[in-house]
């Protein structure tokens, strides 16, 4: 009864974070001209008296501050939480399936393959958009398949332990920031201006087509990884003990494995790699609803789009009309988390 309460409340903070949030920023929206019921009999009564200059400019003012809301920011705020939520469930799977509390969604080279994908499209002399999307997305969504699929191919032919299989993620995302480096090296000033600012990650680009992109991403990755939580909360006590208790470790390993790749690859290739959010939520969320993966999915989904969205607000107001990319405000809050981390696990 104590979890379902918990979940209500954050979903209803969620849904109160959705609406709210995007009222904040450069210029701040009043909620009663967003959400006033009378707003339409205002503007029909404008269109009735044209010489009336005040209901004229109240009127414009709305229509501003309608667009501002539903076209601009609301989108925005909407894909932060699902970028926050599927950045932490892969974090969350990361460190069930590797033991590792320190395991981020990045852990295996996904954001420097993706990093490498846009890098290299913005040293292309054509550009191109495809779905609605355009070609950053789709180059950066490849490379971060192509660090995926190597990462892979070299764990299945030499059989790899989870450690050996961290260290060899490792070894691929210092080979792609090498690459990234070489490229920029070789680039215009002005490329190698986007390149830096896109690694940095950011929500300022966002649209509804990205919506539409990540969304069924988030809710698949949610669902399948809800079915294999019972096989999460046995792979955390051991390989050997999962296997003696019927569990597929490797089936169960390649599953999830490349269900959260693809999920982060898709983030990433729109928002730039956005540091720290999978390694900060899971840990709090287990101190909230515990450690069975049944309640924590759900709850790390829920707090890390939360998070990632208040990062977001405060990226685009703290400093208005200057915006921080919001991955140097998720990496200023977790580097001392992180460190902190690492002191426990010391001590």
């Amino acid at each position: 009864m104590k979890t379902i309460g918990s979940f209500l409340l954050m979903t209803i903070v969620t849904a109160l974070v959705l609406f709210l949030l995007p009222l904040l920023g450069k210029r701040m929206l009043s909620p009663s001209v967003i959400f006033h019921p009378l707003r339409s009999i205002v503007v029909s009564s404008v269109n009735r008296e044209p010489n009336n200059k005040n209901l004229s400019c109240a009127a414009d003012a709305s229509d501003d501050a309608q667009i501002i809301y539903w076209k601009m920011r609301f989108p925005r705020t909407l894909f932060a939480i699902l970028a926050g939520a599927g950045l932490s469930l892969a974090g969350m799977v990361f460190q069930a399936v590797f033991r590792n509390p320190l395991a981020t969604p990045f852990t295996l080279g996904v954001s420097s393959g993706a990093a490498f994908g846009a890098t290299f499209y913005f040293l292309l002399p054509i550009k191109f958009a495809f779905l609605g999307l355009a070609g950053t997305t789709w180059f950066a969504f490849g490379g971060a398949l192509l660090a995926v699929f190597i990462v892979h191919i070299l764990s299945w032919k030499r059989n790899m332990s989870s450690e050996e299989m961290l260290l060899a993620g490792v070894a691929v995302s210092l080979f792609f920031s090498s690459l990234i480096l070489l490229m920029q090296y070789i680039a215009e000033q002005y490329q190698v201006f986007v390149m830096i600012r896109w690694v940095m990650g950011g929500l300022a680009d966002t649209s509804a087509w990205h919506i539409i992109f990540i969304a069924p991403l988030v809710f698949v990755g949610t669902a399948l990884l809800l079915i294999y939580s019972r096989e999460l909360n046995i792979l955390t006590t051991g390989s050997e003990r999962a296997m003696t208790l019927g569990v597929d470790v490797a089936r169960v390993r390649l599953i999830t494995f490349y269900l959260v790749s693809f999920l982060v690859g898709g983030i990433v290739s729109i928002c730039g790699p956005i540091g720290f959010v999978g390694l900060i939520i899971p840990h709090i969320c287990r101190r909230i609803v515990g450690s069975d993966h049944r309640r924590l999915a759900p709850a790390s989904a829920l707090f890390g789009g939360v998070f990632l969205a208040l990062c977001d607000a405060a990226a685009r107001s703290v400093m208005a009309p200057i915006e921080i990319p919001v991955g140097v405000v998720t990496s200023l809050l977790g580097g001392p988390f992180f460190l902190g981390l690492l002191l426990r696990k010391r001590a």
